[in-house]
């Protein structure tokens, strides 16, 4: 069984930005200076960086990497960095035992791209930034997992102010108990192992999660960085005071941003105002945001909450405490690539579209722009689902309908072959018959000729109408096919979206053990920055994925 390339044009909700920006780049150009692929631009790409500041980080990331069990690879990965390597970056919130499959999927991609410049001569390690400052617990404090054909969400009880950023929430006593929930759907497995060994009362979100990522990529070396590292902090304050002194015009190009977008018939993932700033703040240990004051006179003014600083105070307060300070979603690209020598940054289609308006950001305070890459995107299918979408002649496009119209579907394919014969019999006929009479219809008065075309197209339509009545029926009539039904929507396409952003990451790994990671590893294709779909064999330890060494299909429409 051979991976294969399913085109995005396909996925349900691909935007026209994240379309153009993988396949026609002259259309999105004046947004993303760098193509899709890496072996484009890799070699001609300038990375201006200090050895002070390459010191320092190194040291930083040793001192974190080595507090979650570093491996050797890891701390060598380090070296080359501090060395002189340029990094390959990813990074992820640090969402509940580890995330869905795409937290996975972006390591994986890092890893992939590093070596991949590597062997081209530039020589690069992978990183991954751990979204600790983020704060909205909700996002991150929940895992779905499959349970006899639906899925179960399982929480963990933390401890913290709410508002604070999550990585530095820890766990109440109650995670002892979704972890058990968690292994006792995982079974017996060295994964439930690790939860039960990173996952305990008293761990910090972040750290657990870092743990967890340190051992399932340790052979590959991949660097962790904490973002809510006060020594980072400290390193990163001339751009948090750059974004508040310049915050006026940065919003000024970032509104112009916006209608450039806009005009371009594109979207804008981050909806900005005439009194944003691309900072946040931590006020009694909650993380909120800071606004020009609109209107002022005299010395500008800013919002925190319900209190206002003159710039001046809040300048100081960033040379004092810069670990106070925080950059949303557009700044924080920025720091990253302040505090790391990035040759590109590897996201998924969200994180694209943030791009597109952070690249004006960047030229402002950096002056240049870290390119952007597509990760790796794919939907892994075991053998129980490959099993019934063979058994009923399916694709992955016809599970993305959506789980009523799949019913449907299975249903009538599982019609009587003599009732589907007679149907199938009937719409020949019926094409037969009303060709005749338009043929006679067009002799006697051409006019009329539409009104047969058009009382065949109501025809149709009642035959199919009878057709899915009939399909329903026998749905009504047999149970099995909607747990079919049920078990393919849960597994790919579970709360209709696509796989890798909802069903947890390590269910894969406790299914098909760690080993996993390189069968994907192995699956991943260069010249496919499409969706992959990947067939899983029942025993990895045997043989993971079917040829993943051979040519993955590629499908595509013409119009493409």
């Amino acid at each position: 069984m051979t991976p294969e390339c399913l085109p995005f044009s396909q996925i349900p909700g691909t935007t026209g930005l994240f379309h153009d920006f993988l396949f026609d780049h002259s259309k999105v150009e004046i947004f993303y200076p760098r193509t899709a692929r890496l072996a484009d631009w890799q070699n001609r790409e300038v990375i201006t960086y200090s050895d002070e500041r390459r010191r320092q980080l190194a040291a930083i990331l040793e001192r974190q990497n080595r507090a979650w069990d570093a491996s050797p690879q890891t701390l060598q990965n380090i070296s080359r960095l501090a060395a002189g390597a340029s990094a390959l970056v990813t990074g992820q919130q640090v969402g509940l035992f580890g995330g869905p499959p795409f937290a996975l999927f972006k390591a994986l991609t890092a890893i992939h791209l590093a070596a991949e410049a590597t062997r081209e001569g530039r020589e690069c390690v992978p990183v991954f930034w751990l979204a600790t400052e983020d704060h909205d617990l909700a996002e991150v404090n929940q895992a779905y997992f499959p349970d006899n054909g639906a899925l179960r969400s399982l929480t963990a009880p933390t401890e913290g102010t709410p508002g604070a950023p999550v990585g530095c929430l820890v766990f109440g006593e109650g995670i002892a108990r979704a972890v058990e929930e968690a292994a006792s759907l995982l079974g017996d497995s060295e994964i439930s192992d690790l939860l039960r060994r990173y996952y305990r009362a008293g761990e910090a979100f972040g750290a657990a999660f870092a743990r967890l990522f340190s051992r399932l990529f340790a052979k590959w070396g991949v660097i962790l960085l904490d973002a809510a590292d006060p020594e980072l902090h400290r390193v990163a304050a001339p751009i948090y005071r750059q974004a508040l002194q310049r915050s006026a015009q940065l919003d000024e190009a970032l509104l112009a941003r916006g209608k450039e977008l806009e005009a371009a018939g594109y979207h804008q993932q981050v909806k900005v105002t005439p009194s944003s700033t691309l900072l946040f703040s931590l006020q009694n240990g909650v993380r909120m945001p800071i606004h020009r004051r609109p209107n002022s006179r005299g010395a500008e003014e800013f919002i925190v909450g319900e209190e206002t600083f003159r710039a001046e105070e809040l300048l100081a307060r960033i040379e004092s405490a810069p670990q106070a300070f925080s950059p949303n979603v557009l700044l924080r690209p920025v720091v990253q690539d302040y505090l790391l020598p990035t040759l590109a940054y590897t996201g998924g289609a969200a994180e694209i579209a943030y791009f597109a308006q952070a690249a004006v950001v960047y030229r402002e305070l950096l002056g240049r722009v870290t390119p952007i890459l597509p990760r790796f995107s794919a939907t892994l299918v075991e053998p129980k689902s490959k099993a019934l979408l063979d058994r009923y002649g399916l694709s992955l496009l016809d599970v993305f309908h959506g789980p009523e119209k799949l019913r449907e579907e299975l249903a009538a394919r599982a019609l009587p072959q003599a009732l589907q014969t007679a149907f199938d019999q009937a719409d020949e006929s019926l094409d037969q018959s009303l060709a005749m009479i338009r043929e006679r219809l067009e002799r006697l008065d051409k006019t009329l000729a539409d009104a047969a075309v058009n009382a065949g197209t109501k025809m149709h339509h009642q035959l199919d109408s009878l057709r899915s009545k009939a399909a329903r029926a026998e749905s009504r009539h047999t149970e099995i096919l909607g747990r079919h039904a049920d078990l393919l929507s849960t597994m790919l396409y579970p709360n209709k979206g696509l796989q890798e952003r909802t069903i947890a990451g390590v269910y894969f790994l406790a299914e098909h053990g760690v080993e996993l990671l390189q069968g994907v590893y192995d699956a991943m294709r260069a010249d496919c920055v499409d969706h992959q779909v990947i067939p899983l064999q029942a025993s990895y330890a045997e043989s993971m994925v079917s040829n993943s060494s051979s040519d993955s299909t590629r499908v595509r429409p013409d119009s493409r």
